[in-house]
């Protein structure tokens, strides 16, 4: 049995989770392993850390399966889109599962807020920080008690979130992120924290709707063992999104240019 550390740009999936008729992160994956004739369908023994929504990057994203010992990152990355990169791996127990073995799950979430109260969002942060039932910031119906841990910081015009816990509900980073944005940008009061951590349902317009998908980064997933990093398969990874990073600043150049003539 062997883990995979997987990093991979969530903008060309509709989400890590495999799907009918639309390209999902998982799909590539199981595309990936068919090709090198590892396994024709679901591997023996397949589990993942977690299941990111449509948008959602990662760095840390765990798979583990039965395979053979040739399949490195490297090797694994040759049937790979170039938007997801292997770049470490373990070999771990034949008992290892990567969803049911991982204590703790952290998030980071870049949201821009060039006017946020910085003070008002450590207050809010530490609010919501600790063990509580989060029913009205996801939209599961069990597993809404989590215990998290909040940390807030500027960076600039954003505000850099991260989030850890043992495991998450649906949509529960976004929503936390959205509520403390409101917070900390005057347009929530901070006693709308009381009220979402109630027991009464937040129906309609007193929702917290979810905060953008595409600023949020699965970072890293905790697991007692020890990830190698092979360094040819760290800097594929590494080449691709230096290129990435490239693009969007190129990109912001010309929106900016066009802006310019705009004003």
């Amino acid at each position: 049995m062997r883990a995979f550390r997987v990093a991979y740009d969530g903008r060309p999936f509709y989400g890590f989770q495999r799907q009918p008729d639309v390209p999902t992160v998982e799909d590539a994956m199981f595309d990936a392993l068919r090709a090198l004739g590892v396994a024709d369908t679901v591997p023996e023994g397949y589990a993942a850390a977690g299941r990111t929504d449509a948008g959602v990057s990662a760095l840390s994203q765990t798979i583990a399966f039965e395979c053979p010992d040739w399949l490195t990152p490297s090797a694994f990355n040759s049937e790979l889109p170039k938007s997801i990169r292997a770049w470490a791996s373990a070999e771990v127990v034949p008992q290892f599962h990567a969803t049911h073995d991982a204590y703790y799950r952290e998030y980071v979430y870049h949201c821009y807020a060039p006017t946020a109260n910085l003070a008002l969002a450590k207050d809010a942060s530490q609010r919501l920080s600790g063990e509580n039932d989060f029913h009205n910031l996801t939209p599961d119906e069990d597993g809404t008690i989590r215990d998290l841990d909040i940390h807030v910081l500027q960076d600039g015009d954003y505000l850099v979130f991260t989030l850890r816990a043992g495991g998450f509900a649906r949509n529960l980073v976004r929503r936390v992120v959205s509520l403390v944005h409101g917070i900390a940008v005057g347009n929530t009061p901070m006693e709308k924290i009381e009220r979402v951590l109630s027991a009464r349902p937040l129906d309609g317009p007193e929702g917290v709707p979810p905060a953008s998908a595409h600023p949020l980064l699965l970072a890293d997933v905790g697991y007692d063992c020890e990830f190698e990093i092979e360094d040819d398969a760290a800097e594929s990874a590494e080449s691709v999104f230096r290129d990435m990073r490239i693009e969007h600043r190129t990109r912001s150049r010309v929106a900016r240019e066009i802006t310019s003539h705009l004003e």
